[in-house]
């Protein structure tokens, strides 16, 4: 490999106190493309005794699986590899004999980081990846710590670490295996009493928005998707899937549809760790952050990333990535904008409804780079495809599915959980009516307009010499207004 394609390529290894996890990723386009994420189950945790000492197999397990990882270290610079080891380390009193060897492997320093420092880099992985404004509360539950933060923007305002995890809360109150009321309760209770001291610190600062990160809650959001439910995450939700782990009897017996083999045995344990988090923070939605610990790390080394809008930055690498154009999406998004201003203020009364229309503007010709006949089809493809930080999985499946119907053929948008059907239909006709004005792709031949909403009607009214100088747009919008007044979305084109 050359050194100028090596110099592109960072690593973060994560040793948890569960799993040992590594990332590879390229700087490309201003952003963050994932090359490789591998991971072995090494339950380091497991193998501390009552003194503290990791025991010989544990060290085993972790010496074993850092071979492994030490293969796709050797192509990356030394200054783009960093090593970090977490709640397990930071507690076992013979670490110097497991970080020895396990520097040998890797050739390689690992940092055993504090609880604090933890907290403070899962926020920045959450904060480069996650869109949305205001104040986060953060919440990381790993093997043996989990991470409780908040913080605005690229600032955590409140860190903490606390000593409790999916993997010792599965030894200390499900070690019997047994599923029943009697060991949740316990579970539920015992995490209430190491976070209660933080509480009122916390609810005095308060946050906007609350998010998850890493294996508990990407486990639970799986499930829930896999059953049909909506990303968000809820206390109500929760509270169904451990009756839905309570039918069974034993742990071994755990069969939950969207839950993984390997997540099976932490499962219940982590699940009764957010819900203590969740009824003693009152919280009312979390969703699942785009990353955490190692996504920190990676971007700590490649501070040039650092941008305050998340997604600004993923379009722009969109674009770059593509060859869109730029000018274009940019006219079409300034339309769609304009459109809205002159809509009733209620029109698109959710906050992510405005931005979620203005990133399908800017997005809407994406699927142009492969194919124009389908082109829409291939940007749908892609978007629900492609790594977007800043955007949620369902949010991402929005964009595909508006995206998919920009242009010509118009149908009613699927199911979907990002935003209200209305406000996603809506936004949908606004595109439409962007992208008509504007194909001729210069702002200074856009016409003078007015818009007018009345609850799902739409007058738009056009000067009439406009029209008659443009008599292909004039037909196309008398299609458009037929299109959408069919499916119950009155439009009408007047002439003034």
């Amino acid at each position: 490999m050359s050194n100028l394609a090596s110099s592109s390529l960072y690593a973060a290894i994560d040793l948890g106190s569960n799993s040992f996890h590594m990332l590879v990723v390229r700087h490309v386009y201003s952003s963050i493309q994932t090359i490789a994420k591998i991971k072995r189950k090494v339950r380091l945790a497991a193998g501390l005794n009552e003194h503290h000492e990791l025991s010989i197999e544990a060290m085993q397990r972790g010496w074993d699986c850092l071979s492994l990882f030490a293969e796709r270290l050797q192509d990356i610079p030394a200054n783009n590899i960093r090593i970090v080891g977490t709640a397990t380390l930071r507690t076992a009193t013979n670490i110097d004999i497991f970080l020895k060897k396990a520097s040998e492997i890797l050739g390689k320093d690992i940092e055993v980081i504090s609880g604090e420092e933890e907290a403070e880099t899962i926020y920045k992985g959450v904060a480069h990846t996650s869109g949305g404004q205001g104040r986060r509360l953060v919440v990381d539950i790993g093997g043996a710590s989990t991470e409780i933060i908040i913080g605005e923007g690229f600032t955590a305002k409140a860190l903490t670490s606390l000593k409790m995890g999916c993997v010792t809360w599965l030894e200390n109150y499900f070690k019997d295996r047994q599923l029943n009321e009697s060991n949740f309760n316990h579970a539920i209770e015992a995490a209430k009493s190491i976070i209660q001291p933080i509480v009122s610190k916390y609810q005095d600062i308060g946050w906007d928005a609350c998010v998850g990160a890493s294996g508990t809650v990407q486990a639970i959001q799986e499930i829930m998707l896999a059953q049909g439910m909506d990303e968000l995450i809820t206390l109500s939700k929760l509270k169904r899937l451990q009756n839905q782990a309570m039918l069974a009897e034993q742990l071994e017996e755990l069969d939950i549809k969207g839950l993984t083999f390997e997540r099976a045995l932490v499962f219940p344990s982590g699940l009764s760790i957010l819900i203590a988090i969740f009824e003693l923070f009152a919280i009312d939605s979390m969703t699942l952050a785009g990353g955490a610990l190692r996504e920190g790390l990676v971007y700590d080394m490649a501070d040039d990333l650092r941008c305050d809008d998340i997604r600004g930055r993923t379009i722009h690498s969109v674009h770059s990535r593509f060859q869109i154009d730029t000018h274009y999406a940019n006219q079409v998004a300034n339309m769609a904008e304009r459109l809205l201003s002159q809509c009733s203020s209620d029109w698109l009364p959710e906050p992510q409804g405005k931005a979620l229309l203005l990133a399908a503007a800017k997005f809407h010709e994406l699927g142009l780079s492969i194919d124009y006949k389908k082109g829409a089809e291939h940007g749908a493809y892609l978007l629900k495809s492609l790594d977007l930080p800043g955007f949620t999985r369902a949010q991402k499946r929005l964009l595909s599915d508006i995206v998919l119907r920009y242009r010509e053929q118009l149908t009613p948008l699927p199911e979907q959980h990002a935003i209200s059907t209305e406000s996603a239909t809506r936004a949908l006709r606004l595109l439409r009516l962007a992208v008509l004005l504007t194909h001729r792709r210069n702002p200074r031949l856009e016409p003078n307009y007015s818009l007018v909403s009345k609850q799902d009607q739409l007058v738009l009214t056009l000067p009439s010499a406009w029209l008659e100088a443009n008599p292909l747009t004039k037909a196309e919008l008398e299609m458009e207004a037929n299109r959408q007044t069919d499916l119950g979305w009155p439009l009408t084109i007047q002439a003034q």
